[in-house]
């Protein structure tokens, strides 16, 4: 009954997935924060490896579940009032409520663009298998952005799963079945091999003129993600897209901002921002762009 009112029914659709984009919104909050520490961790605990005479210090468990969330000022545990989504962050002013440190904004924002950004996708696929698909998509993006703006960084652990998934749902029959992603097995493959390589060749490429890196490894693999997902076809408008955003934000923060030339800006965001643009409204850009051009129907 509930399935079905959630197929009739947009209205609730759209609400149920605000609320589901809310709370994941909250956990992708945990993902940021802890997932480079444990990155940075387990590299400690293989450097120490190689190394049998300074073995690695013990220490205590760190992962997504474990410990429990606490204040980073004070270390007072948070308890699960002062979790709620957006409500906790305004309730609370926006500050610690067992010492009064305030509470990063990032946060409550982490939370309300997950849920935004969820409405829209389910707005776009409605009640169907692919709605689950766009929102894995969509979350993992969220989640490689703030980690790459924090760290210059996109984990394998997030990039690489997407990117067999991407392979994996181009085998649904006809490349869309029931999850409705317009791509064949042929595409996703060369897709993601083009992706890669593309990126590859020119970071090498800038590397030997310039004597400088201009991204990294990450950027490859998450641009092979939108070739798996999309096919090679969609590719130039994705790269074209977070080009012409980072150049236009680039500009910004070095006029306005006194961003130093010589500070390297991620590039994954942009590719993410580009990648979603493609998951929402890819073929019908690309459409208008060939009607547009003359390049089809004989114009």
């Amino acid at each position: 009954m509930t399935l079905q009112l959630l197929q009739t029914n947009q209205a609730l659709l759209i609400s149920s997935v605000f609320l589901l984009g809310l709370l994941i919104g909250s956990f992708l909050n945990v993902v940021i924060h802890r997932l480079p520490i444990m990155m940075e961790r387990e590299w400690r605990r293989h450097c120490a490896e190689l190394d049998p005479a300074k073995p690695a210090p013990k220490e205590p468990t760190f992962n997504l579940v474990m410990p429990r969330s606490r204040c980073p000022a004070c270390q007072a545990p948070i308890n699960a009032w002062q979790n709620v989504p957006i409500v906790s962050y305004l309730l609370l002013r926006g500050r610690c409520a067992a010492c009064g440190a305030r509470i990063s904004v990032r946060y409550p924002l982490v939370e309300l663009i997950t849920g935004v950004l969820s409405v829209a996708v389910a707005w776009r696929f409605g009640f169907a298998w692919s709605l689950l698909a766009a929102l894995a998509f969509t979350c993992s993006l969220i989640a490689l952005s703030s980690i790459d703006l924090d760290h210059q960084l996109l984990p394998d652990s997030i990039t690489l799963p997407l990117l067999w998934l991407g392979l994996l749902l181009s085998l649904t029959p006809n490349g869309q079945g029931m999850f409705s992603i317009p791509v064949d097995p042929r595409s996703s493959i060369i897709g993601a091999a083009a992706g890669y390589l593309s990126l590859w060749t020119v970071y090498h490429l800038f590397r030997l003129l310039t004597g400088k890196e201009g991204m990294g490894y990450g950027d490859f693999k998450l641009f092979a993600v939108f070739g798996a997902w999309f096919g090679w076809q969609m590719l130039p408008l994705i790269i074209l897209l977070a080009a012409a955003t980072g150049a236009v934000v680039g500009i910004a923060l070095i006029i306005f901002k006194r961003h130093g030339r010589d500070v390297p800006i991620p590039f994954g965001p942009y590719l993410a921002a580009a990648g979603w643009i493609a998951l929402m409204w890819g073929p019908e850009l690309v459409e208008r762009y060939l009607h547009l051009s003359g390049l089809r129907g004989g114009a």
